[in-house]
């Protein structure tokens, strides 16, 4: 069995007869988050799972430039945490079914209800930077996931992994470590010095 097919299967026992079964996938940017929850929701039986990226949260850059926050986009403080918290309260609370924004990289703009969390899907596995935050307000969302996950990759290998994604995403080398140096790097410490502790932590 493979590890990401050993995982999906500790969160189906974990999760026994729960209509509703929340979990965080954290890590830095770059550790490859967003690859684990979309193949791990893809090992449970069709229509049970869902994931739901916490980049949907982004504030627009029209709020971002007003509070002059734009240089530091993908920072905690640049993310609706209000909302976002609101969204886990009633993805926990499970009473109806639930639209939910989706970043768009190609426009850099959050899509309001872009995807749908019907009331029937039992495995809720949320992606985020933030989700273990060992920082106020973040520190709120503990009691909402049933189990948790963090992604651990080394510090050089996620620096490699950032230059690679923003030149494909055509920006030029220097363009790309300037971001990386003054934006992606100081998100990545944050994560790595303060995070509060993972039910399990895999190495990719």
């Amino acid at each position: 069995m493979s590890e990401i097919a050993k995982l999906a299967a500790t969160i189906f026992k974990r999760a026994g007869g729960r209509q509703r079964f929340v979990v965080a996938v954290a890590g830095p940017p770059g550790s490859g988050k967003s690859t684990l929850a979309e193949r791990l929701g893809e090992l449970f039986p069709e229509g049970s799972a869902v994931v739901v990226p916490m980049d949907g949260f982004h504030f627009d850059d029209i709020v971002l430039n007003q509070r002059g926050l734009r240089p530091r986009k993908g920072a905690p403080e640049t993310f609706d945490f209000h909302g976002f918290e609101a969204l886990l309260k009633r993805i926990r609370d499970n009473r109806s079914e639930i639209a939910i924004p989706v970043f768009d990289r190609s426009i850099e703009l959050s899509r309001a209800g872009a995807a749908i969390i019907a009331q029937d899907v039992k495995f809720v596995l949320v992606e985020g930077n933030y989700l273990l935050l060992d920082e106020e307000p973040w520190t709120r969302l503990g009691g909402l996931f049933d189990f948790s996950i963090y992604v651990d990759v080394e510090r050089d290998e996620l620096d490699r992994r950032l230059q690679k994604r923003w030149d494909e995403h055509g920006k030029t080398q220097a363009d790309a470590r300037a971001w990386i140096d003054s934006n992606d790097m100081p998100n990545i410490d944050r994560v790595l010095s303060r995070r509060r502790a993972a039910d399990l932590v895999i190495r990719p």
